[in-house]
């Protein structure tokens, strides 16, 4: 009896498990976690060449991933910097909304930053970039091109990189080339070079043993209306020709089609309000 009611009372004040890393439980299946990390507020369509009726909507959705793999972790994008949007009336000229912070929706799941194994970003805007900081004890992957960008011999006198700097001293894979690189070496995690966006723009494909293959677009689309009529973003670093980002999305066209994957439009918000957030995982 005695032996009983010690097992109820260490059961009583046992801690609650938040996740599957807080449970200790290995993951069987790889598992990608969508998170909400902003939502951008009234964006002009004209910045990427579209006319108002080619949008549905003016805003953008900013979401942040994690993918979990038996060999370790990975976070894609970290998002608007919390500390500067989360506040009353958003921040920035457009009142960027940030509703919960990224590492307390990645601390609901049972996961810490030191517990990132890797850290991959589409690319160096604020929007992607924000949270980086946070993360510099990961492994940093990221395209040869966008690094020289960020902190090398190409970086602009004006660009800010505060909100990244300490990814500097990180643990650093450099991808030469333009080339694609395989994350956990098994073809389920791929890092594609996509470059156009930025000089070292990178997209995400991802082979799910239950959903199926995606690819994470990164800013090669913001708004579905890109790709429907084929337009190419006054923003873009490949310009003027835009040739550059017209031969990525050729090449991740290609790969959709040759895998059947899925492509989600990451900014595209009438989208991405039908898919599972966390703590819902796809897998």
């Amino acid at each position: 009896m005695l032996r009983l009611f010690l097992l109820l009372l260490a059961f009583v004040f046992a801690p609650a498990a938040t996740g599957p890393h807080a449970q200790g439980q290995p993951v069987t299946n790889m598992r990608l976690y969508m998170f909400d990390c902003a939502t951008l507020k009234n964006r002009d369509p004209g910045t990427y060449s579209l006319a108002r009726d080619q949008v549905q909507a003016l805003d953008m959705s900013d979401p942040c991933f994690l993918v979990v793999h038996r060999q370790g972790t990975l976070l894609w994008e970290t998002g608007l910097n919390d500390g500067v949007y989360n506040r009353t009336g958003g921040g920035g000229a457009r009142h960027d909304i940030i509703g919960q912070s990224l590492k307390s929706q990645l601390a609901e799941i049972g996961y810490k930053p030191t517990d990132i194994t890797y850290l991959a970003m589409s690319h160096h805007h604020g929007d992607h970039s924000g949270n980086a900081n946070d993360y510099a004890s990961a492994t940093w992957i990221v395209q040869k091109a966008e690094r020289e960008y960020m902190f090398g011999a190409t970086k602009p006198p004006t660009l800010n990189n505060d909100e990244y700097i300490a990814l500097k001293d990180s643990k650093t894979i450099v991808i030469e080339g333009e080339k694609d690189y395989d994350v956990f070496h098994d073809g389920t995690v791929i890092l594609i070079a996509t470059p156009g966006h930025t000089p070292g723009h990178q997209s995400m494909y991802l082979k799910l043993p239950k959903t199926g293959s995606l690819v994470l677009a990164g800013d090669l689309w913001h708004f579905p209306g890109e790709r429907t009529f084929h337009t190419i973003p006054k923003v873009d670093m490949g310009k003027p020709s835009g040739v550059q980002t017209a031969a990525s999305r050729a090449k991740i066209e290609a790969l959709v089609k040759k895998t059947g994957s899925q492509l989600w439009i990451q900014h595209d918000i009438i989208s991405n309000l039908n898919l599972k957030k966390s703590p819902l995982y796809y897998e």
